[in-house]
């Protein structure tokens, strides 16, 4: 909070409150390639996000994937629907309760998972162009911020 009324005082950003804005930046733009990579597997985004998360040859309950996706048990019902529609999901109840419908992926989820994984997971030029060790420490710190252990 100190550092939001030192900048409205002065006029000069913390390097936390910089750091901080560079970092929504850098998610901002990175958006708009999602949406892009989302499109050019005719997915909508939240379809993409729910893929990455699936691990192939593991089942998820649906209420997990909500949480995971920030959303609620009636959005994630969509998503599944329209993956499962596509053949890139398979939805089963659980054999422990009934109540409980978990999902995996299919071979075809597998396989656009994969995919789809290799272009998320390039880093944009921006970040392609740093020295190695430049690419290491900016690594190694945004682990430190999301609380990595090592």
């Amino acid at each position: 909070m100190s550092n939001i009324i030192d900048l409205m005082k002065t006029g000069v950003r913390s390097p936390a409150t910089e750091a901080w804005v560079l970092m929504r930046d850098i998610a901002i733009v990175n958006k708009a390639r999602v949406f892009a990579i989302a499109s050019e597997f005719e997915l909508y985004p939240a379809q993409v996000h729910a893929l990455y998360t699936l691990a192939p040859g593991e089942e998820m309950p649906m209420s997990s994937l909500a949480a995971t996706l920030h959303c609620d048990n009636s959005n994630v019902t969509g998503i599944v629907d329209r993956l499962e529609a596509r053949g890139l999901i398979e939805r089963r109840s659980s054999p422990s309760d009934r109540r409980v419908k978990l999902i995996a992926l299919t071979p075809e989820g597998e396989a656009m998972r994969e995919r789809m994984r290799e272009r998320l997971d390039t880093p944009p030029p921006e970040i392609e162009s740093l020295s190695r060790a430049d690419q290491r420490a900016l690594r190694d710190l945004l682990r430190r911020a999301r609380g990595d252990d090592d």
